[in-house]
């Protein structure tokens, strides 16, 4: 597994214990930055993972920024990216599980290190489902692909 992480300078401290994190677990990781707390824009980082994990150099990709918000609103700006912001472990294993997320957006001003391991842990180790949940991801992608085509 290879994973892209990004984040600004207020999900920065938690980028960096999450990154050493996945490397304990053996897992690939590129980091993206920011690397400080040196105030930055979140879309600046959010872009670059985005479209890796779309053109399938990483498998998934996790942002952090001060809530997840504007990492998640950014990310899903790029066509083929579902990302979720996930401040739970319920979230974090049905974003996976129905909604076939491949981008975990976290809140480094939301959530201690200890539950945002938990969350990656979850999430990481949970599967698309398909079945019912294939059907809502293709309403999804052909609104995304007609969308697209109109603009």
């Amino acid at each position: 597994m290879k994973i892209a992480i990004g984040s600004d300078h207020a999900g920065f401290k938690l980028k960096e214990s999450i990154k050493n994190y996945l490397i304990e677990l053996g897992i690939n990781v590129d980091d993206f930055g920011t690397h400080s707390e040196e105030s930055v824009d979140y879309p600046d980082y959010a872009f670059p993972v985005a479209k890796k994990v779309v053109k399938g150099e990483y498998d998934f990709g996790i942002l952090i920024c001060g809530t997840g918000l504007g990492m998640s609103i950014s990310a899903n700006k790029v066509k083929g990216i579902r990302a979720s912001l996930c401040n739970d472990l319920f979230t974090a294993r049905l974003a996976k599980e129905h909604n076939n997320a491949n981008v975990l957006c976290m809140g480094g001003g939301v959530l201690g290190e200890g539950i945002a391991k938990e969350i990656v842990k979850v999430w990481i180790d949970s599967s698309f489902q398909g079945g019912r949940h294939e059907r809502r991801i293709a309403k999804i992608t052909a609104y995304e692909n007609k969308s697209t085509n109109s603009n």
